[in-house]
């Protein structure tokens, strides 16, 4: 069943081909599509490399005298059941029995792992531990259908651990998994709600800047891209980090929150296979509160030092979520955005993708008041227009933004960069070389052909200048109405409510009060119109057409005679 070829993986190529054909044997193994197999072979690669750490944390320890006790005891250790030589694999398979096999796997070894931070059977659970009882905490069977087939798995699995992948070409298996997680955001694949680009997520990353020592979160953490690259950001080799500082990233910085039960242990593996040993992950709904298990959140601080997240697109909540917010409104991405400003400490830097629509909305009450919060409690210095297609990979056609605000101080200024005019298609995808401008000129914010400034102060004078006439007209139209109000009810009185004066004064009170509401309304809109922060690029050229009408019909003329002549041809042929 294993493998006869065990040489090295020179490639990440070559991985990913094993990666893939464990797949196919996945696929026609009765998991369909990616949003089966890839949870499927995500517990079955966690133990994989988990023993594998273990196994090299033990020896390490081992050589310095010091004691170490692995999570997982003998027979539960992937060595022990799952290595070819493993003696409680042997022990099942010279049983020669079908479903022995399943029977130690079903009833034996996953309960076990779930159980391991439960109080009864495990009442002093190491942090590991727990995360491993939550990576497995919804399998409760394999998905694959015969032993055999899963035999293949796990043998295919087994050859792809560390020492298998040539040392001259280094490549971290957490990339394997990357790997699995885009098969998920990929289009058509349902997925791709949870999966945001790499490269988006790799310039947010940077332009944030987040620095050991500062505590990271992500309410809507999905499959936990954003942590895993500000892992990777916050420790890269340059930074010459202490010992003590390594340790606070694996165990105290990364925070998050996930509502979908398959996506949350995926998570909790993708974060550990990058190398943050403690991810600190909260399972539920963020916008409800509705907590599933919130052990490993236990100690997460009240507010965080940077938020990095891409809220879902197209969300609509109910009155459990909105009565939690300040400002209603059934767009889960504006009370996503509400809550990632209540969560930031001060001083606090997020960087956040939104759908276009939450910029440029002024006619919805919930929408314009989130996006005051915004800009009167935090500086919204950055909003970068996204090209279109960006995300259509992962099944959202819809055109994006990059928001990137510090909380403690309003919003005086708002500086720009478009990234709009770029194609982006499946062969030609966003890359980070593509922010290399944007990088550039970001340090000083200058203005460039891409990038331009806002004053904010100068927009809400202007608006509230010319609103101000439609104000007091409106003013003078609701005086009006009083008058005429008190009117009516003098005649009332004097004359009843059958009088044809009565019956005349009433409709001008009607005819006024809608007039002054009009006003009023129309004052709003004025004022509420800075509140578009929609990125409209000023130094883009029109070109226009000059040409006269008559040239224009000389030049359709000639060219249909030039199509005519093609066509005549054609035919010739």
């Amino acid at each position: 069943m294993s493998q006869n070829n065990h040489s090295k993986l020179q490639s990440q190529q070559s991985v990913n081909s094993v990666i893939w054909s464990i797949c196919d044997i996945m696929r026609r193994s009765n998991c369909a599509g990616a949003m089966e197999y890839v949870p499927e072979l995500t517990w079955i690669l966690f133990l994989r490399i988990l023993d594998e750490r273990e196994t090299y944390e033990q020896e390490e320890a081992g050589a310095l005298g010091l004691s170490y006790t692995p999570s997982l005891a003998a027979p539960y250790r992937w060595q022990d059941w799952a290595a070819p030589d493993g003696p409680k694999r042997q022990e099942l398979q010279a049983e020669g029995k079908m479903g022995d096999f399943f029977h130690f796997l079903h009833d034996d070894l996953l309960p076990h792992i779930r159980g391991l931070d439960d109080p009864e059977q495990n009442p002093d659970p190491t942090p590991r531990q727990k995360v491993l009882a939550q990576v497995l905490s919804n399998v409760e069977r394999t998905r694959i259908d015969t032993e055999y087939n899963l035999w293949e798995v796990i043998d295919r699995v087994h050859h792809i651990k560390d020492d298998s992948i040539d040392p001259t070409h280094i490549f971290p298996l957490s990339q394997v998994y990357e790997g699995l997680l885009l098969r998920m955001g990929e289009k058509r694949n349902d997925g791709g709600q949870f999966f945001t680009p790499r490269e988006v997520i790799r310039a947010m990353v940077r332009a944030v800047d987040p620095r050991a020592g500062q505590t990271v979160y992500d309410p809507g953490c999905g499959t936990g891209g954003f942590l895993a690259q500000a892992y990777e950001y916050m420790s890269r080799p340059e930074l010459d980090l202490l010992p003590t500082d390594i340790e606070t990233l694996k165990h105290d910085t990364f925070f998050g929150r996930e509502k979908d039960n398959t996506v949350y242990p995926m998570a909790l593996a993708n974060l550990v296979l990058h190398g943050i040993d403690q991810p600190n992950l909260w399972h539920g709904n963020t916008l409800t509160g509705r907590e599933d298990s919130g052990e490993l959140f236990r100690d997460a601080p009240g507010l965080f030092d940077v938020v990095l997240t891409n809220p879902p697109f197209g969300g609509k909540e109910g009155k459990e979520a909105q009565t939690r917010f300040a400002y209603k409104t059934s767009s889960t991405q504006v009370l996503f955005l509400q809550h990632v400003i209540d969560s930031l400490s001060p001083g606090g830097t997020c960087g956040i993708v939104v759908d276009e629509g939450v910029l440029f909305r002024t006619n919805q009450g919930g929408f314009v008041k989130t996006k005051q919060k915004l800009l009167n409690e935090c500086d919204l210095w950055c909003i970068v227009s996204l090209p279109g297609g960006v995300f259509t990979q992962a099944g959202a056609g819809v055109k994006t933004n990059l928001l990137f605000f510090t909380k403690g101080q309003p919003t005086e200024q708002i500086w720009y960069y478009d990234l709009s005019h770029l194609k982006i298609r499946k062969r030609t995808p966003l890359t980070l070389a593509h922010f290399d401008h944007f990088f550039e000129v970001l340090p000083d914010r200058a203005d460039s052909d891409y990038s331009w400034t806002v004053d904010l102060g100068e927009c809400k004078a202007r608006a509230k200048a010319e609103a101000k006439p439609i104000r007091a007209e409106a003013k003078a139209k609701q005086a009006e109405a009083n008058q005429l109000a008190a009117r009516l009810k003098e005649l009332k009185k004097a004359k009843g409510a059958g009088s044809d004066e009565y019956a005349g004064t009433e409709a001008q009170l009607k005819e006024t009060r809608k007039k002054a509401r009009e006003l009023t309304r129309r004052a709003q809109a004025i004022e509420n119109a800075v509140y578009d922060l929609k990125a409209v690029n000023p130094n883009i050229q029109i070109k226009e057409d000059t040409r006269t009408p008559e040239e224009l019909i000389a030049f359709i003329e000639a060219n249909a005679q030039k199509v005519a002549q093609a066509l005549a041809l054609l035919r010739k042929t």
